[in-house]
């Protein structure tokens, strides 16, 4: 049986938080370095990746070519500077496509 684990990607005030939840903490300084990020992590043993909406914004299509894969689940998460609506967009778009309905 594999052992999956679980990661943060983000600027640092936004995820070192996480470390102390026992979460793989990836801190990266520009969105080359979450790109860099999510596709070692998507390689590797990563279950859940959790990115920032700051950077998330400019990654799209690489979140993209994970969206139908069982794993790693990519999911986005406000940072610091709080949410861009970008992670409740994906949600609704989520349930659209799996329900045929906006019940959100």
């Amino acid at each position: 049986m594999s052992k999956y684990s679980i990661a943060v990607i983000g600027d640092q005030a936004s995820v070192m938080g996480f470390k102390a939840l026992g979460l793989d903490v990836h801190v990266a300084e520009d969105t080359e370095d979450a790109r860099k990020a999510l596709h070692d992590l998507a390689h590797g043993d990563a279950a859940v990746i959790y990115i920032t909406e700051r950077f998330a914004r400019d990654m799209a299509q690489d979140i993209a070519r994970y969206k139908d894969c069982v794993t790693p689940a990519v999911i986005l998460i406000p940072g610091k500077e709080g949410s861009l609506g970008i992670g409740m967009r994906n949600l609704e778009n989520s349930v659209m496509r799996a329900v045929g309905a906006d019940i959100l």
